[in-house]
């Protein structure tokens, strides 16, 4: 199943993609996040019966958004990895973004006003669609509810001014999140993640060329805290980021970013400067 938070004239509810590209309504769920929390949600999206809309044209917004936790993983891919200089990571590297960070697959992507090097870092996102704590690796595929595409667009001047880097990470929508859930009996992390500035490819990595799998990140993060339905993990960037480029690449107003995962689907997010 394909699940999407749809804006509409009067607020935000959640649809299904039917084949042919029909989103129908999920009466009574104001978003994919409130619907992962009902324990039957893959019944209730099945057979949704809803107002139905045409997908073309579709005002979408971020798929979840108001997770609980957004927790981020860094390091996650071996060529990244070496473009910046790394070791490869005995354990995974995590910081935190806030639910303000993120945007809907097609909206505007604000320059901030504070900051000149804004950067791409297309990334898979894990949803989770079951609680869970110590969850054993063995069993942590039961508590993924599916897939979507995410740019972790980072703002570098702020990133590196301490070695923290949660202040370049989280800027107020600057992430653009969706188009959909993909359910994980339709998706297996594989299939090929690009992002592209005005058409010209930087990143193009297989999703499963991962340090640390989707099933792991669950297990280990959730021995530290508890992963509740709607939680995202971002599981880091692959190679080609323009920040380690040379000369250094930012993204510039009038641009227009294109992330896609084969299978997922794509986020356009034309540069503008912030209001």
């Amino acid at each position: 199943m394909k699940l999407l938070t749809l804006r509409l004239g009067n607020g935000v509810t959640t649809a299904v993609r039917q084949d042919g590209g029909t989103l129908t309504e999920i009466p009574g769920f104001s978003d994919v996040g409130a619907l992962l929390k009902d324990p039957n949600w893959e019944t209730t999206a099945k057979t949704a019966g809803g107002t139905t809309h045409p997908y073309n044209g579709a005002d979408l917004a971020a798929v979840v958004p108001y997770p609980g936790k957004i927790i981020c993983v860094g390091h996650n891919y071996r060529n990244h990895i070496e473009e910046m200089g790394h070791d490869v990571p005995a354990y995974p590297t995590l910081f935190a973004k806030y639910a303000e960070s993120l945007t809907g697959p097609n909206d505007d992507l604000g320059l901030p006003q504070e900051s000149d090097t804004v950067d791409w870092e297309a990334e898979l996102a894990v949803v989770i669609g079951r609680t869970g704590r110590r969850i054993p690796e063995s069993e942590a595929a039961d508590h993924i509810a599916g897939y979507a595409v995410l740019n972790d667009v980072s703002m570098r001047d702020y990133q590196f001014r301490t070695i923290q880097w949660l202040q370049g990470k989280t800027w107020e929508k600057s992430t653009p999140f969706g188009p959909a859930l993909v359910t994980k009996d339709e998706f297996t992390p594989g299939p090929l993640m690009t992002s592209a500035v005005d058409g010209e490819v930087q990143q193009s990595t297989p999703t499963s060329d991962l340090v640390f799998t989707p099933e792991f990140l669950v297990s280990y993060i959730s021995t530290i805290i508890t992963l509740n339905p709607g939680d995202v993990i971002a599981t880091g960037t692959p190679g080609g980021v323009g920040h380690a480029q040379n000369p250094k690449r930012c993204l510039q107003e009038g641009q227009v970013l294109v992330t896609t995962i084969e299978g997922l689907g794509q986020l356009t997010s034309r540069v503008i400067k912030e209001a």
